[in-house]
């Protein structure tokens, strides 16, 4: 099974869930369904699903642990700046020193209080 979108000139494209088998040199094709009023999100998962995609809720992939407000962040990364930690990690700019600055800083913000 498959979804096909078939263009129309003056009206948005028919989309067509759809089987299809050989039969000797031809294709055949049947549809099974009209998806055309469906919402193109639901058309998108269905199409996944096709695939042999699983689909989760972000809820249940990912756990919000607690939230800190923007202004703590930016105070330890100016921190590290002005201690020269930054430079001391590579002289250049590049990706992988603000990858290992933005470690530097989640690890000095979370502080797991033990007992």
């Amino acid at each position: 099974m498959y979804i096909e979108s078939i263009p129309n000139r003056n009206s948005r494209p028919t989309i067509l869930l759809r089987t299809a088998w050989r039969e000797g040199d031809r294709i055949r094709k049947k549809t099974v369904a009209n998806l055309t009023n469906w919402p193109s999100e639901t058309v998108e998962g269905l199409k996944l699903l096709l695939k042999g995609k699983k689909l989760f809720p972000a809820e249940e992939l990912f756990e919000i642990e607690r939230t800190i407000p923007h202004g703590h962040v930016h105070a330890v990364v100016e921190s590290i700046k002005k201690t020269g930690l930054e430079g001391m990690i590579s002289a250049k700019r590049c990706r992988q020193r603000n990858l290992v600055v933005a470690m530097i800083a989640g690890r000095l913000l979370f502080v797991k209080k033990l007992g």
